[in-house]
């Protein structure tokens, strides 16, 4: 069992020992009131998703991207378009079939007789927040369109590189139950989203809740954000304190993923990353300017869950992702450091 410190900021001046705090402190304020705000939003709309909009903010402030899963019926699709609206960008949505084409996504060139020349199309892509609603649907070729564009911020037709327009963000919803009609998404695919969010039914009390919502006048959000207010957020995000022990905490889980028994590809160094990511967005919207070992278990299966590909014979002895990831975070041990 692999042991690493945790951080320890009981410092004399009550804070982590960082020698400009005032982004971070600005952020952390900023995020605890954003997540407040959006929070009371979503529920307006979407009853008992406090956990998964926290997720969805978690991914927004690391500026990465969304894999949302779920059962048919659970509100995927409307909590993704409440969410879009609400951060006050240019927004599209694709519904993702079998006939899909690259070109239907990314665009392609057409001749305009007038000019008497191929000017581009662009497709829905050239946006902000792009709702990839039942993303399993479509062929690998078509899914594939969106690697350069979740990677690199550009999309390239014809030849020709282009600037996505900033924040990016790609909310895709699948549904993990069916199997008939799809196509799974392939590794490299999955690697490119942050985040896999599960979303699950409601409580009783929350069902209960959800009739009595549908029972009134649908309700209309409006944007709260401004994609500047939130590009201003993500630039601050690197300076969220966290002490080098937790540094090497993320690194050994990470390492004892990829030496787990049952497990055939376990996290890689980009994986790391965007657990530090995570842990500084988590830490910021709980209200403060360092993340804590806390931050890091909070958000481990949320990055580690689509990433690690376990052995044949493990799931043949019905061995889940989640109770890998359980092990794993129970094989690094913690302890305080005084």
């Amino acid at each position: 069992m692999s042991a690493v410190p945790s951080a320890n900021y009981n410092t004399p001046s009550g804070h982590p020992p960082s020698s400009n705090t005032q982004p971070a402190r600005e952020l952390a304020s900023q995020a605890r009131e954003m997540l407040q705000k959006v929070t009371a939003e979503v529920a307006r709309v979407v009853v008992g998703a406090e956990s998964v909009t926290q997720q969805l903010l978690i991914a927004l402030l690391a500026g990465g991207h969304v894999l949302l899963e779920g059962v048919p019926g659970v509100a995927k699709t409307t909590l993704s378009k409440v969410f879009a609206r609400l951060l006050g960008c240019q927004y599209q949505r694709v519904q993702f079939t079998p006939d899909l084409l690259p070109s239907d996504v990314t665009g392609t060139s057409i001749l305009d007789r007038n000019a008497n020349d191929f000017v581009l199309r662009k497709g829905p892509i050239f946006t902000q927040v792009l709702l990839a609603d039942e993303i399993n649907r479509a062929p690998a070729k078509t899914q594939a369109a969106l690697l350069e564009a979740m990677q690199e911020h550009q999309v390239t037709v014809d030849g020709q590189s282009l600037r996505l327009p900033l924040p990016f963000l790609v909310l895709a919803t699948q549904n993990p139950i069916e199997q008939e009609g799809v196509y799974r998404l392939p590794e490299a695919q999955l690697d490119r989203f942050l985040l896999r969010v599960e979303m699950g039914y409601p409580g009783f009390g929350h069902e209960v809740n959800l009739l009595k919502l549908h029972s009134r006048p649908a309700v209309e959000v409006q944007p709260m954000f401004t994609p500047e207010m939130i590009l201003g957020l993500q630039s601050k995000l690197q300076h969220v304190y966290g002490d080098d022990a937790l540094y090497e905490y993320i690194v050994q889980l990470a390492e004892e993923s990829r030496g787990h028994a049952d497990v055939a590809l376990g996290a890689s160094p980009r994986a790391a990353l965007n657990m530090l990511k995570c842990a500084r967005a988590r830490a910021v919207l709980e209200g403060r300017h360092y993340f804590t070992h806390e931050d890091v278990q909070a958000i481990a299966y949320g990055v580690l869950g689509h990433r690690l590909i376990l052995r044949p014979e493990a799931e043949i002895e019905g061995k889940r992702v989640a109770d890998v990831v359980r092990e794993v975070l129970a094989a690094v041990r913690v302890f305080d450091v005084e």
